[in-house]
Protein backbone atom coordinates (compact mmCIF):
# COMPACT_ATOMS: atom_id res chain seq x y z
CA UNK A 1 0.00 0.00 0.00
CA UNK A 2 1.31 3.44 -0.93
CA UNK A 3 2.07 5.76 1.94
CA UNK A 4 0.06 8.87 2.73
CA UNK A 5 2.80 11.08 1.25
CA UNK A 6 3.68 9.02 -1.82
CA UNK A 7 4.88 11.28 -4.63
CA UNK A 8 5.35 14.31 -2.36
CA UNK A 9 8.52 16.22 -1.56
CA UNK A 10 9.05 17.72 1.89
CA UNK A 11 11.58 20.09 3.46
CA UNK A 12 11.97 19.78 7.24
CA UNK A 13 14.17 22.22 9.15
CA UNK A 14 15.76 21.07 12.38
CA UNK A 15 15.52 17.62 10.83
CA UNK A 16 18.38 15.86 12.63
CA UNK A 17 17.02 15.61 16.16
CA UNK A 18 13.89 15.76 18.28
CA UNK A 19 10.62 16.61 16.56
CA UNK A 20 12.35 17.20 13.24
CA UNK A 21 14.02 13.78 13.16
CA UNK A 22 10.82 12.04 14.21
CA UNK A 23 9.01 13.78 11.37
CA UNK A 24 11.72 12.98 8.82
CA UNK A 25 11.48 9.29 9.67
CA UNK A 26 7.68 9.23 9.56
CA UNK A 27 7.45 11.15 6.29
CA UNK A 28 9.95 8.77 4.68
CA UNK A 29 7.96 5.81 5.99
CA UNK A 30 4.91 7.23 4.22
CA UNK A 31 6.61 7.60 0.88
CA UNK A 32 7.84 11.19 0.83
CA UNK A 33 11.15 12.38 -0.54
CA UNK A 34 12.71 14.55 2.16
CA UNK A 35 15.25 17.35 2.40
CA UNK A 36 16.44 17.65 6.01
CA UNK A 37 17.98 20.99 6.95
CA UNK A 38 19.98 21.41 10.14
CA UNK A 39 23.25 22.72 11.55
CA UNK A 40 24.22 19.34 13.06
CA UNK A 41 26.32 18.17 10.14
CA UNK A 42 27.58 14.95 11.73
CA UNK A 43 24.03 13.82 12.45
CA UNK A 44 23.04 14.95 8.97
CA UNK A 45 25.72 12.76 7.40
CA UNK A 46 24.45 9.77 9.37
CA UNK A 47 20.91 10.50 8.26
CA UNK A 48 22.01 10.75 4.64
CA UNK A 49 23.71 7.34 4.89
CA UNK A 50 20.57 5.80 6.39
CA UNK A 51 18.37 6.98 3.53
CA UNK A 52 20.65 7.53 0.52
CA UNK A 53 17.95 7.43 -2.14
CA UNK A 54 15.05 9.25 -0.49
CA UNK A 55 16.73 11.92 1.65
CA UNK A 56 19.09 14.81 1.13
CA UNK A 57 20.79 16.58 4.03
CA UNK A 58 21.82 20.22 3.76
CA UNK A 59 23.47 22.52 6.27
CA UNK A 60 20.78 25.06 7.01
CA UNK A 61 21.13 27.82 9.59
CA UNK A 62 17.60 29.24 9.55
CA UNK A 63 18.85 32.69 10.53
CA UNK A 64 20.42 32.79 7.04
CA UNK A 65 18.04 33.51 4.16
CA UNK A 66 20.63 32.11 1.75
CA UNK A 67 20.63 28.77 3.62
CA UNK A 68 16.84 28.54 3.54
CA UNK A 69 16.77 29.39 -0.15
CA UNK A 70 19.42 26.75 -0.83
CA UNK A 71 17.42 24.09 1.01
CA UNK A 72 14.35 24.85 -1.09
CA UNK A 73 16.48 24.85 -4.25
CA UNK A 74 17.87 21.41 -3.32
CA UNK A 75 14.35 20.01 -3.12
CA UNK A 76 13.71 21.29 -6.63
CA UNK A 77 17.01 20.17 -8.16
CA UNK A 78 17.20 16.69 -6.62
CA UNK A 79 13.53 15.76 -6.21
CA UNK A 80 11.74 17.91 -8.77
CA UNK A 81 9.85 20.37 -6.59
CA UNK A 82 8.36 20.96 -3.16
CA UNK A 83 4.94 20.07 -1.75
CA UNK A 84 5.49 20.40 2.01
CA UNK A 85 7.62 22.57 4.24
CA UNK A 86 7.80 22.02 7.99
CA UNK A 87 9.34 25.14 9.52
CA UNK A 88 10.41 23.40 12.68
CA UNK A 89 13.94 24.48 13.63
CA UNK A 90 14.17 26.39 16.88
CA UNK A 91 15.61 26.84 20.33
CA UNK A 92 14.57 28.20 23.72
CA UNK A 93 15.59 31.77 22.97
CA UNK A 94 16.65 34.45 25.41
CA UNK A 95 15.90 33.27 28.97
CA UNK A 96 15.20 36.68 30.52
CA UNK A 97 11.93 38.41 31.36
CA UNK A 98 11.04 42.05 30.82
CA UNK A 99 13.65 43.44 33.20
CA UNK A 100 16.50 41.24 31.98
CA UNK A 101 15.65 41.35 28.27
CA UNK A 102 18.27 42.62 25.85
CA UNK A 103 17.73 43.91 22.35
CA UNK A 104 20.21 41.36 21.07
CA UNK A 105 18.49 38.48 22.87
CA UNK A 106 15.04 39.51 21.69
CA UNK A 107 16.14 39.93 18.06
CA UNK A 108 18.09 36.66 18.05
CA UNK A 109 15.08 34.76 19.37
CA UNK A 110 12.74 36.21 16.77
CA UNK A 111 15.28 35.60 14.00
CA UNK A 112 15.15 31.85 14.63
CA UNK A 113 11.54 31.40 15.70
CA UNK A 114 9.62 33.90 13.57
CA UNK A 115 11.72 35.40 10.76
CA UNK A 116 12.91 31.94 9.70
CA UNK A 117 9.30 30.80 9.37
CA UNK A 118 8.49 33.75 7.12
CA UNK A 119 11.56 33.07 4.97
CA UNK A 120 10.75 29.38 4.76
CA UNK A 121 7.29 30.19 3.46
CA UNK A 122 8.67 32.82 1.07
CA UNK A 123 11.15 30.50 -0.61
CA UNK A 124 8.82 27.50 -0.64
CA UNK A 125 6.00 29.50 -2.23
CA UNK A 126 7.10 29.56 -5.89
CA UNK A 127 7.87 25.84 -5.81
CA UNK A 128 4.45 25.08 -4.35
CA UNK A 129 2.77 27.36 -6.89
CA UNK A 130 4.48 25.36 -9.63
CA UNK A 131 3.02 22.15 -8.16
CA UNK A 132 -0.49 23.62 -7.92
CA UNK A 133 -0.60 23.74 -4.14
CA UNK A 134 1.08 22.55 -1.00
CA UNK A 135 1.13 22.38 2.79
CA UNK A 136 3.07 24.69 5.10
CA UNK A 137 3.43 23.53 8.71
CA UNK A 138 4.94 25.74 11.39
CA UNK A 139 6.05 24.69 14.85
CA UNK A 140 4.49 26.92 17.50
CA UNK A 141 4.01 25.95 21.17
CA UNK A 142 1.55 25.95 24.04
CA UNK A 143 3.78 28.77 25.27
CA UNK A 144 2.16 30.85 22.54
CA UNK A 145 -1.28 30.15 24.02
CA UNK A 146 -0.75 30.55 27.76
CA UNK A 147 1.72 32.25 30.07
CA UNK A 148 4.03 30.11 32.16
CA UNK A 149 5.28 27.60 29.60
CA UNK A 150 8.40 29.40 28.41
CA UNK A 151 10.53 32.54 28.63
CA UNK A 152 9.13 35.86 27.47
CA UNK A 153 10.79 36.08 24.05
CA UNK A 154 10.11 32.41 23.24
CA UNK A 155 6.47 32.61 24.29
CA UNK A 156 5.84 35.83 22.40
CA UNK A 157 7.50 34.48 19.26
CA UNK A 158 5.41 31.32 19.36
CA UNK A 159 2.23 33.39 19.68
CA UNK A 160 3.44 35.29 16.62
CA UNK A 161 3.87 32.01 14.71
CA UNK A 162 0.27 31.04 15.45
CA UNK A 163 -1.08 34.32 14.10
CA UNK A 164 1.44 34.37 11.25
CA UNK A 165 0.13 30.98 10.16
CA UNK A 166 -3.44 32.27 10.24
CA UNK A 167 -2.62 35.38 8.20
CA UNK A 168 -0.52 33.45 5.68
CA UNK A 169 -3.36 30.95 5.25
CA UNK A 170 -5.70 33.80 4.36
CA UNK A 171 -3.29 34.93 1.67
CA UNK A 172 -2.23 31.57 0.26
CA UNK A 173 -5.23 29.26 0.60
CA UNK A 174 -6.84 30.53 -2.64
CA UNK A 175 -3.75 29.07 -4.36
CA UNK A 176 -4.40 25.70 -2.67
CA UNK A 177 -1.49 26.27 -0.31
CA UNK A 178 -2.54 25.45 3.24
CA UNK A 179 -0.83 26.93 6.30
CA UNK A 180 -1.21 25.52 9.79
CA UNK A 181 0.70 25.44 13.08
CA UNK A 182 1.33 22.74 15.66
CA UNK A 183 1.50 23.64 19.36
CA UNK A 184 3.50 20.97 21.21
CA UNK A 185 3.27 20.61 24.97
CA UNK A 186 5.95 18.96 27.12
CA UNK A 187 7.73 16.93 24.45
CA UNK A 188 10.85 15.03 25.44
CA UNK A 189 13.51 16.67 23.27
CA UNK A 190 16.88 18.32 23.82
CA UNK A 191 15.39 21.84 23.64
CA UNK A 192 14.93 21.95 27.42
CA UNK A 193 18.54 21.12 28.18
CA UNK A 194 19.81 23.42 25.44
CA UNK A 195 17.71 26.26 26.84
CA UNK A 196 19.61 26.12 30.14
CA UNK A 197 22.98 26.04 28.41
CA UNK A 198 23.81 22.35 28.48
CA UNK A 199 26.08 20.95 25.75
CA UNK A 200 24.12 19.25 22.97
CA UNK A 201 25.15 15.70 23.97
CA UNK A 202 24.07 16.33 27.56
CA UNK A 203 20.85 17.97 26.40
CA UNK A 204 20.09 14.87 24.31
CA UNK A 205 20.52 12.71 27.41
CA UNK A 206 18.25 15.04 29.36
CA UNK A 207 15.50 14.38 26.83
CA UNK A 208 15.39 10.74 27.96
CA UNK A 209 15.02 11.86 31.58
CA UNK A 210 12.14 14.16 30.61
CA UNK A 211 10.44 11.26 28.83
CA UNK A 212 10.48 9.29 32.09
CA UNK A 213 8.98 12.10 34.16
CA UNK A 214 6.86 14.25 31.85
CA UNK A 215 3.65 12.26 32.17
CA UNK A 216 3.01 13.67 35.66
CA UNK A 217 2.52 17.23 34.40
CA UNK A 218 -0.56 16.61 32.24
CA UNK A 219 -3.82 14.66 32.47
CA UNK A 220 -2.95 12.02 29.88
CA UNK A 221 -0.54 9.58 31.57
CA UNK A 222 2.08 9.33 28.83
CA UNK A 223 5.19 11.32 28.06
CA UNK A 224 4.99 13.48 24.96
CA UNK A 225 7.42 12.22 22.32
CA UNK A 226 8.62 13.56 18.98
CA UNK A 227 6.53 10.85 17.31
CA UNK A 228 3.37 12.49 18.68
CA UNK A 229 4.18 15.75 16.92
CA UNK A 230 5.31 13.91 13.80
CA UNK A 231 1.90 12.24 13.60
CA UNK A 232 0.19 15.63 13.68
CA UNK A 233 2.57 16.90 11.00
CA UNK A 234 1.81 13.86 8.86
CA UNK A 235 -1.90 14.65 9.05
CA UNK A 236 -1.34 18.29 8.08
CA UNK A 237 1.05 17.32 5.27
CA UNK A 238 -1.24 14.71 3.77
CA UNK A 239 -4.38 15.05 1.70
CA UNK A 240 -6.35 13.90 4.76
CA UNK A 241 -6.27 17.55 5.87
CA UNK A 242 -7.06 19.09 2.48
CA UNK A 243 -9.84 21.23 4.03
CA UNK A 244 -7.78 22.31 7.06
CA UNK A 245 -6.01 25.67 6.93
CA UNK A 246 -5.39 28.72 9.08
CA UNK A 247 -5.56 26.89 12.38
CA UNK A 248 -3.33 25.34 15.03
CA UNK A 249 -3.37 21.85 16.48
CA UNK A 250 -2.54 21.49 20.17
CA UNK A 251 -0.65 18.26 20.95
CA UNK A 252 -0.03 18.41 24.68
CA UNK A 253 -1.61 15.47 26.49
CA UNK A 254 -4.25 17.83 27.85
CA UNK A 255 -1.85 20.08 29.76
CA UNK A 256 -3.76 23.20 28.67
CA UNK A 257 -7.26 21.91 29.47
CA UNK A 258 -7.25 23.76 32.77
CA UNK A 259 -5.38 24.19 36.06
CA UNK A 260 -4.06 21.09 37.74
CA UNK A 261 -6.99 20.74 40.13
CA UNK A 262 -9.29 20.29 37.10
CA UNK A 263 -7.81 16.85 36.48
CA UNK A 264 -5.85 15.97 39.64
CA UNK A 265 -8.11 15.49 42.70
CA UNK A 266 -5.11 15.72 45.02
CA UNK A 267 -4.19 19.23 43.85
CA UNK A 268 -5.36 22.25 45.92
CA UNK A 269 -8.63 23.70 44.66
CA UNK A 270 -8.48 27.51 44.72
CA UNK A 271 -12.23 27.79 45.30
CA UNK A 272 -11.97 25.54 48.32
CA UNK A 273 -9.03 27.54 49.65
CA UNK A 274 -10.80 30.83 49.06
CA UNK A 275 -13.93 29.74 50.90
CA UNK A 276 -12.16 27.55 53.47
CA UNK A 277 -14.20 24.52 52.41
CA UNK A 278 -13.11 20.91 52.47
CA UNK A 279 -11.65 20.18 49.02
CA UNK A 280 -13.56 16.89 48.78
CA UNK A 281 -16.82 18.72 49.30
CA UNK A 282 -15.98 21.14 46.50
CA UNK A 283 -15.17 18.25 44.18
CA UNK A 284 -18.49 16.62 45.01
CA UNK A 285 -20.29 19.91 44.46
CA UNK A 286 -18.71 20.44 41.06
CA UNK A 287 -19.57 16.84 40.16
CA UNK A 288 -23.23 17.42 41.08
CA UNK A 289 -23.16 15.15 44.13
CA UNK A 290 -24.27 17.72 46.66
CA UNK A 291 -27.46 16.91 48.53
Amino acid sequence: MAGRLAGKVALITGGCSGIGLGTVELFLEHGALVVAGDVQDEKGAILQRRFPDTLRYIHCDVTSEADIAAACALAASDFGGLDIIFNNAGHGGHPGGVEAMTVEGWDATFAVLVRAVVLGMKHALPLMQARGGGSIINTASIAGLEAGWGPLAYSTSKAAVIHLSRCAAAELSPQKIRVNAICPGAIATSIFGAAVGLPRDTADQMAAMIAQRASVVQPYPKAGLPADIAAAALYLASDDSVFVTGTHIVVDGGITVGPRHSWDPTAPNPFAQMMDIDPTAIQDLLAGKAS
